[in-house]
């Protein structure tokens, strides 16, 4: 390379190096800025996942604090005043307040479930164990015609909710003095590829205790 090309390279350098000089002094503060962003962001997310973390413990130590004491109407009193950190937490707690305040008051336990089976903004599955516990509540004070409805509608959902349904229709059948009925679905549930085994169980021994014909696997 001649004496020429390096003097133009170091001055081609120079110029660049002096035009980086220029734009860092006019336009660094920007990339400045990006960092504290991604500092201060990435120490928010943990600072807020430490606080999450801290309330769902807080809030576990509650429930197994209230559930404690040995007498049931303590417990559902203690369970209620609990703090829920979230809306899923408020369902949970609502259903084991309710289970624990079934006994003696079955009536006003059934219509803290159904306004929790009714509330937005918390996932399906608590709201459909709400209405499950509401309707197989003795003492609910719900009528027969009632607590069809609301299984139906519960029926039409998927899964393990939807037999779970069919199975509390299928007591209301025998309630009512329907045996067909209340066979056919319990025969359903005994052949669903969804039942679990405990379920199938209890559909079996129904089936058995009413005289019927337990359906063969398979068909």
């Amino acid at each position: 390379m001649s004496d020429t090309d390096s003097f133009i390279d170091e001055v081609s350098e120079e110029v660049r190096r002096d035009r980086l000089f220029r734009l860092m002094r006019r336009y660094g503060w920007i990339a400045v800025v990006l960092v504290l962003l991604l500092v201060g962001g990435t120490a928010w997310n943990e600072w807020r996942k430490a606080q999450e973390r801290q309330s769902a413990q807080a809030f576990g130590d509650a429930v197994l604090a209230a559930l404690e004491d040995d007498n049931r109407d303590a417990r559902a009193a203690a369970l209620s005043s609990v703090e829920a950190p979230n809306p899923g937490a408020a369902a949970m707690r609502d259903l084991l307040a309710a289970a624990e305040a079934s006994a003696a008051t079955p009536q006003e336990a059934a219509s803290r479930l159904l306004t929790l089976s009714e509330t937005s903004g918390i996932e399906p599955v608590y709201r459909q164990i709400a209405t499950l516990k509401a309707v197989a509540m003795p003492g609910s004070g719900l009528t027969v015609d009632e607590r069809r409805t609301l299984l139906q509608g519960l029926a039409l959902a998927e899964g393990l909710t939807r037999l779970l349904a069919e199975e509390q229709l299928a007591m209301i059948d025998i309630e009512t003095g329907d045996t067909a009925s209340a066979l056919d679905r319990l025969g359903a549930i005994v052949g669903d590829a969804q039942a679990t085994a405990g379920l199938r169980r209890r559909a079996s021994q129904v089936i058995v205790g009413l005289g019927g014909t337990l359906p063969v696997q398979g068909e």
